[in-house]
């Protein structure tokens, strides 16, 4: 617990530092760098998928909204080859970035997911629907649509749910179930699953 308590504070350091440096006033930046700031706490708290902490699948129902950026990593070793938090603080602050241009906010993105394996979803305000496996394991998520199957990751936050994908199923829920036109952001979101082995990105979620 001090171990992780010790994580999360080296990374809120690193994130306020970058974020009021020399020549920058905190006036204009105070929305998004608290938005920002709860994404790191968030991510920090699930930044490993695979012996991460996830949920059973009573704790997955119910509906959760788009609260932050998620970013994590597949392992703990994976995670650590990356930089470690800085790793994850430096992909959450470019998420919230680009999730502002394409328009992506608490009241246009949200998962519901429901008894009897079904799930509805909005993404960018686009409304899509369909059944879902799920693994409390290892936390291993499948949406099906009636186009394709979108494979993810579910872990615990400290606030809710990290949702995360790889590179192409991220685009997949942004273009073809969110419908974003905004290519630059889409493809900038999708190259951040590329930065490292492992990483992954996506949605912080709460109830």
């Amino acid at each position: 617990m001090k171990k992780r308590l010790m994580t999360l504070l080296a990374a809120t350091t690193l994130l306020l530092s970058s974020c009021f440096g020399p020549g920058m006033g905190t006036q204009n930046n105070t929305n998004s760098t608290g938005n920002i700031l709860s994404s790191v706490l968030g991510s920090v708290l699930g930044s490993v998928l695979f012996g991460g902490t996830t949920f059973d699948q009573s704790g997955l129902l119910g509906s959760w909204n788009y609260n932050a950026p998620g970013a994590a990593f597949t392992t703990q070793q994976a995670l650590t080859n990356a930089g470690g938090t800085a790793a994850i603080t430096n992909m959450a602050s470019s998420l919230a970035s680009n999730y502002s241009n394409i328009g992506i906010n608490r009241n246009n993105t949200s998962f519901s997911f429901q008894e009897g394996n079904k799930f509805s979803a909005k993404v960018n305000g686009i409304p899509f629907s369909g059944t879902y496996t799920y693994n409390p394991e290892n936390g291993e998520i499948a949406l099906k649509t009636g186009k394709e199957t979108i494979k993810g990751n579910v872990t615990k936050t400290e606030k809710g749910m990290g949702l995360m994908f790889d590179s192409k199923q991220m685009a997949n829920i942004l273009q073809k179930e969110g419908k974003v036109s905004n290519t630059t952001a889409v493809q900038s979101v999708s190259k951040l699953a590329k930065t490292a082995n492992g990483a992954r990105v996506g949605f912080e979620l709460t109830k």
